[in-house]
């Protein structure tokens, strides 16, 4: 599993790297962060095998940032967003929605297992919600090269009880520090 998703990654860093040597000028700065339990606050930490990586490429202008959110080994995934600002061990407001791309809408939870590609998209400064709302792309730059901000996905399986068990942590079952 952790094979496959080594492969994975080094498909999109190649792919990202070629993307950037194709275009003018110096090339766009990219960000990168591994994701697991073990960077994801109380309660689980270190309770599931989930992982995966989230990918993020400022354009040259530096007004747009393309990601690819890659989880595996996960179940019932039912959201994830950049945090900001926050360093390791502590928490944070949501700043920008990555799946889905906004907040999703009442319904049935318990998605099932995924590997794989969660989500791709492309930022902007008017998808900021919470403290960064209003703000340039240049405050989410500047907190992504501080290591003040990260991603997690959230997990339920739609059951009463939360953090019963991989699949069922509402408050975020992977995390990772983006810097």
């Amino acid at each position: 599993m952790i094979r496959r998703l080594l492969i994975a990654l080094a498909a999109v860093a190649l792919s990202l790297t070629a993307f950037a040597s194709l275009t003018a000028g110096a090339p766009p700065q990219m960000f990168v962060t591994p994701l697991n339990s073990d960077e994801e606050t109380a309660p689980a930490t270190g309770m599931s095998h989930a992982h995966g990586v989230a990918v993020f490429q400022l354009n040259e202008a530096g007004t747009e940032l393309t990601y690819q959110l890659i989880a595996s080994n996960i179940e019932n995934a039912f959201m994830a967003h950049i945090h900001f600002s926050a360093p390791p061990g502590s928490t944070a407001g949501i700043v920008v929605w990555l799946f889905p791309s906004t907040t999703p809408a009442p319904g049935p939870l318990g998605s099932g297992r995924h590997d794989g590609v969660l989500a791709t998209g492309t930022i902007h400064a008017s998808d900021f919600v919470g403290v960064l709302a209003g703000q340039p792309m240049s405050a989410l730059v500047d907190a992504l090269r501080s290591g003040n901000a990260y991603v997690n996905v959230h997990t339920n399986d739609g059951l009463d009880g939360v953090n019963t068990g991989p699949g069922d942590f509402p408050g975020g079952e992977i995390r990772g520090q983006i810097d």
